[in-house]
């Protein structure tokens, strides 16, 4: 049985590139049939909060990443990694040390002042023969993993290769701290191992983790997971991915107007590929995802790329769905939605022209307010020999048959007798109703609109 895990730290909210994480470990597990467990890494109790906790949970659920197990909490495991730790030091694969946090630090200049690496230098290490000082009484130890000093730790990466590192290059790594707590490093691999987690896929900011916590999981006797390590995220401009590339939140991307399907889709090609596939929908993605076609070097974000994803599936998406994602959005602008036009049918008409959500509420935004055009656009357009085309316009509303064709024809008889251009009758009339230059066909707008709405609108100009 597959099982993967997110186990995510409740330090800031769910990032886009732990998003994406979530996304390949969800996917391989959904692929071969098996099962996505969902962990809260929160023993930084310093930074940890429940906010954090509920934002985490928040960007999975909008993403649909539904998870099999958990969520698990590492805070109400303690007693169980600290149940391990005593079951290490019987066996002799821990040992209690005394050195001050002090007293390593001076070490450590130390080595640095000789031009070595700093790191702790085995003083309560226990050896064979070795006789260990008495440990000081005012100062409670930190507990340590003892490290295998010779040999290599390698490990075949998923994607990244063959790994080895020197065992003499890792010191012994605290497990518990001198307050009892265990640390991270310690509880990921007792949760890796009694949660059987058959393959780690995370950030290649985990790599340097990765040698000591499959030395402590070989001093447990257990099973060693195959790792994964994906490349980081680059900004628009090559640059590390950060807050101010506007990557804060994944719910930010929900609060921009996208659609939790396209940041998936653009999510699921940001450092993978299915040849030369751009569009997939989620069942799609879980028969086609394997390891295999990571690419192992750093993926780049483009935004042009998502926001073209993004109209592609706000044309396909129900336009009932769409209204119930746009309405709360002109409600939190203080728009009123009257009962007439109808939000639906605005929708239906603007969705394909727009790229995002919020880009749709300002379309309909203008169907519901009192507009007041701008009067460099409303000069630009009302020209002097537009304002008689304009004004039969205006006269042969009041009885026109009010659908699309009928204000179509009306439109050309209007130009017709006056010699104009459709533009010429068609610009003005969109920035008077719209306030914008560029809108779906004019007559298509005009029948959206309540005549009298219309006539309104239309009557506050001056046409002579």
């Amino acid at each position: 049985m597959i099982r993967t895990r997110f186990a995510p730290s409740p330090t800031g909210f769910l990032h886009i590139g732990g998003a994406r994480t979530a996304l390949f470990s969800w996917a391989f597990a959904r692929h071969h049939g098996g099962q996505f467990i969902l962990r809260i890494e929160d023993t930084d109790v310093a930074r940890s909060t429940p906010d954090a906790v509920q934002a985490i949970l928040d960007g999975m659920n909008w993403l649909g990443l539904t998870h099999d197990e958990g969520p698990f909490y590492q805070m109400q495991r303690m007693d169980r990694y600290k149940a391990v730790i005593q079951q290490m030091l019987a066996a002799g694969t821990a040992y209690p040390c005394y050195t001050s946090p002090d007293e390593l630090e001076r070490k450590r200049e130390e080595q640095r002042a000789k031009g070595l690496k700093p790191r702790y230098d085995g003083t309560w290490r226990p050896e064979p023969g070795k006789i260990l000082p008495t440990p000081p009484a005012d100062v409670p130890p930190v507990v340590r993993f003892k490290n295998p000093t010779d040999g290599v730790v390698a490990w075949d990466d998923l994607v990244k290769g063959r790994i080895e590192i020197a065992n003499a290059e890792l010191d012994d790594l605290v497990i518990a701290r001198a307050d009892g707590t265990p640390t991270y490093n310690f509880c990921v691999v007792v949760d890796d191992w009694e949660m059987a987690i058959t393959h780690v896929i995370r950030g290649d900011d985990h790599v340097n983790n990765t040698p000591r916590q499959i030395n402590i999981l070989k001093a447990l006797g257990t099973e060693i997971p195959q790792y994964a390590h994906l490349s980081m995220i680059l900004g628009d401009d090559g640059q590390k991915l950060s807050k101010r590339h506007g990557a804060v939140s994944v719910m930010q991307y929900d609060d921009e107007g996208y659609l939790p399907e396209a940041v998936l889709n653009y999510l699921g090609r940001l450092g993978w590929s299915h040849g030369d596939e751009e569009v997939f929908s989620m069942p799609q993605f879980c028969e086609w995802f394997n390891l295999d076609h990571i690419t192992p070097s750093a993926a780049q974000f483009n935004t042009e790329k998502l926001n073209w994803l993004n109209a592609h599936y706000l044309k396909l998406a129900d336009n009932a769905r769409l209204v119930a994602l746009v309405q709360p959005r002109l409600e939190a602008r203080g728009v009123s939605i009257t009962a007439s036009p109808s939000l639906e049918a605005i929708i239906g008409l603007y969705k394909e022209r727009v790229s995002t959500l919020n880009e749709l509420a300002d379309a309909a935004e203008v169907f519901y307010i009192d507009l007041h055009p701008q009067a460099e656009i409303l000069a630009q357009h009302l020209t002097p020999e537009a304002l008689p085309a304009l004004a039969e316009f205006v006269a042969g509303l009041t009885d026109v048959a009010w659908e699309a064709p009928a204000i179509n024809a009306l439109i050309k008889r209007c130009i017709g007798n006056h010699g104009l251009k459709m533009p010429k009758l068609a610009m003005p009339l969109r920035v008077l109703l719209t306030g914008q230059a560029q809108t779906p066909s004019v007559d298509a707008v005009i029948v959206l609109f309540p005549r009298e709405r219309v006539l309104k609108r239309l009557a506050a100009i001056p046409y002579n």
